[in-house]
């Protein structure tokens, strides 16, 4: 494909990813807000720590081979079909460790409910395995609008089943049978939608040219699994489940608006930049407007989200959840640098360097971890403000291979988020004013936001935000293409 025809089927998956996240993530949001106001914080944690077990198991299910069959321009039927078996092989074997030693689990955390709890919800590794594949297919074709099918039938099917049971109470065995059933119903959507099946082909070979690959990045999402997690194990193990679950809700809110938009941006951006790899300023190019569109986006919306995150918890999740909203303001600051982090991150595994993504990625967790050290002896806020400047660490760390790669340095990544950045912030401090004046939370809330967006999108066309006037071109031209083609 040549570069308008590349464009145009970015732009069309970019929408129906978009389109995607932001339907599902909007639906998941709602029913989020519903059972956290019938199921209790503690629930919400002991759920939270199976996640962690059970994440880190699906690390050895689906990663690696998954992103080596995207970067894989010549990969066949063999490879997918072996990767497929290996997968269901591997979370056969991890499901077994899990079943076993939930009882060990269970008596380090002193959680006897773990146990059922973690046997139940480890069998979403079999179907994580063939989703997996699933996914590799629809993003090696830029077929995104399938996922949307699949995705927002999942969320409504199991959102619904979610809510009844909690509302039955049924407690921390609603979140379980809507995760189940969410996993479930996308494999089942998926299968029907996308036209590959597994052939009776299995290949050593095949998986060692895959393995060469995609090995580096595996060890690389072990140990940012590792980090990203063992904060959550010590908060469980020296607090009490009801403090992990105000630390994982208030990581949820940012995190949701952050995979709407940076999420949809990366995971077309990744095959794009895959059939682009021989051409590094082509490259350069995707990665710069990756990371200008991200910032655009999601500063000013972390920056709000701090900002107002007291009224809108009182709102949505009731004064229970208040313990939430210092986790959340500083995640905020913490995700609000990940369009930095993603974009150098899938520039360096299109290229097929996934040796110096591993580098990174050891780096990283080194510098992190020993953040965590220090901060442990501080208390639980200092663990939380610890995860902000890893992220403005590991931002740097990142970006640094791409100075030689793609010639692209810490100083023309600094000027393309430098105006989304300042702006953002200047939005913030205007709209913090009307904390001042003692209204109620939902007039304080609506006001925020309202004048938030006024201020931010009015500035930026007043000024002429590059950015802007990109997004509104294309737009435009989407429109035209549209009304010729009818």
């Amino acid at each position: 494909m040549d570069d308008k025809q590349i464009k145009s089927k970015v732009i069309s998956s970019l929408f129906w990813k978009f389109m995607e996240r932001l339907g599902t993530q909007g639906i998941q949001f709602v029913v989020q807000i519903v059972l956290a106001r019938l199921i209790l914080p503690e629930e919400y944690g002991t759920i939270a720590l199976i996640t962690i077990f059970i994440s880190f198991a699906n690390v050895f299910v689906q990663y690696g081979f998954n992103t080596a069959l995207i970067q894989k321009q010549d990969a066949n039927e063999t490879d997918f079909s072996s990767v497929f078996f290996l997968s269901l092989v591997v979370a056969g074997l991890c499901y077994a460790i899990l079943f076993i030693s939930a009882p060990l689990i269970a008596d380090f955390f002193e959680n006897p409910m773990l146990i059922p709890l973690l046997r139940v919800l480890s069998t979403t590794l079999f179907l994580g395995g063939l989703n997996s594949i699933q996914n590799a297919v629809v993003a090696r074709n830029l077929e995104f609008k399938k996922l949307f099918y699949s995705s927002l039938g999942a969320v409504v099917g199991s959102g619904t089943i979610g809510i009844v049971m909690a509302y039955n109470g049924f407690g921390a065995w609603a979140l379980v049978a809507q995760q189940l059933t969410n996993q479930l119903m996308v494999a089942g959507i998926l299968w029907f939608t996308v036209k590959w099946r597994p052939g009776f082909l299995f290949s050593l070979e095949s998986l060692k040219g895959l393995f060469s690959f995609g090995w580096k990045l595996l060890v690389s999402a072990l140990i940012n699994m590792l980090y990203n997690n063992v904060q959550s194990l010590f908060i469980a193990k020296i607090y009490n489940p009801a403090m992990l679950g105000y630390f994982n809700r208030g990581q949820q809110f940012p995190s949701l608006i952050v995979s709407n938009i940076n999420g949809s941006i990366q995971s077309v951006m990744f095959p794009a930049l895959a059939l682009k790899q021989d051409n590094r300023q082509r490259v350069k190019e995707m990665v710069r407007r990756a990371i200008v569109t991200s910032a655009f986006f999601i500063f000013p919306m972390m920056v709000g989200l701090a900002v107002i995150a007291e009224p809108l918890v009182t709102i949505l999740l009731t004064d229970k959840w208040l313990p939430c909203v210092p986790f959340l303001q500083i995640s905020c600051a913490a995700f609000a640098l990940l369009p930095i982090h993603t974009a150098n991150l899938q520039a360096i595994n299109a290229l097929g360097r996934s040796d110096i993504f591993l580098k990174l990625e050891i780096i990283k967790n080194v510098v992190s971890l020993t953040i965590l050290g220090v901060s442990l002896a501080y208390g639980i806020y200092a663990i939380a403000a610890g995860m902000f400047f890893s992220s403005v660490a590991s931002s740097f760390i990142n970006a640094y291979p791409n100075k030689k790669l793609l010639d692209y340095s810490y100083v023309q990544q600094l000027k393309d988020v430098m105006p989304s950045l300042l702006l953002s912030l200047a939005m913030g401090g205007i709209i913090y004013c009307f904390l001042w004046l003692n209204m109620s939370p939902l007039i304080t809330l609506t006001l925020q936001v309202g004048v938030g967006i006024c201020i931010y999108f009015g500035i930026a066309k007043l000024l002429k935000f590059e950015c802007l006037i990109y997004l509104m071109v294309t737009a435009k031209e989407m429109l035209d293409n549209r009304r010729k083609r009818e």
